[in-house]
């Protein structure tokens, strides 16, 4: 039975990632931002435990994970939590920026360091879901991609400083995908919003188990995700 750590287990693809992997029996260890969102997260996941840790607050993370506990080993470390505002540069509020930074980028980097001994002991896997956007910027999205786009060097320099101690790194790239952070992005952009057009966070979801499940002589360092019927910005 494996051990999984996930952040952003309460909406959108993290939310399928851990439907999944509680459906087939897995420990999770989950992250949450309060006690009353970890009492719903463990009361939705039964035998799950939750750790109170803000994404928001990263210079408090890793105090608030020392006081949580973390298991010996973990078998992977998945980053599914994240937050977008659009905004063109010319209007970006620097708190906008910062909080975009923090959740998507600083944190993760913060909580990956402080699973590291974890995920060596059992040789495990850090999952970064990232974003289309974390390969194109499109006008609007500045905030949102810097973010990502600092996500990804991440990603590639944790796979070649962590290769010699059996940690795997992969990067999902998902592009538009019907979550509630979608139908969001849709109101800031002034769009209708029709999820049957989008991938179904499902879809990422397997993807992500598939990539859990390699065997441990096989890696995918990068995976991209796209609507089979493409139209700009996805």
């Amino acid at each position: 039975m494996a051990t999984h750590l996930i952040t952003g287990a309460g909406s959108g693809i993290g939310s399928e990632v851990a439907r999944l992997l509680h459906e087939r029996g897995d420990t999770l260890v989950l992250l949450a931002r309060s006690h009353e969102r970890a009492a719903e997260l463990q009361e939705q996941y039964a035998g799950a435990r939750a750790l109170v840790a803000d994404l928001a607050e990263p210079l408090a993370l890793e105090q608030s994970l020392a006081a949580g506990g973390l298991p010996e080993r973990l078998d992977s470390l998945v980053h599914a939590a994240g937050v977008v505002d659009l905004n063109p540069v010319a209007d970006l509020p620097a708190e906008q920026l910062r909080d975009q930074l923090d959740v998507n980028l600083v944190s993760p980097v913060v909580l990956t360091r402080f699973c590291l001994p974890a995920l060596r002991a059992a040789g495990g896997l850090v999952l970064f879901v990232n974003s289309g956007a974390g390969q194109t910027a499109h006008p609007g999205w500045a905030a949102y991609a810097s973010s990502k786009f600092g996500l990804r060097a991440v990603a590639d320099a944790l796979r070649g400083e962590e290769a010699g101690n059996g940690v795997r790194v992969t990067t999902v790239y998902p592009g538009r995908t019907a979550t509630p952070m979608q139908e969001k992005v849709h109101a800031q952009e002034g769009r209708s919003y029709d999820p049957s057009l989008w991938i179904d966070p499902f879809v990422v979801a397997d993807t992500v188990l598939h990539v859990l499940d390699l065997p441990a002589g096989a890696t995918l360092p990068e995976v991209t995700i796209r609507p089979f019927s493409l139209r700009p910005g996805s």
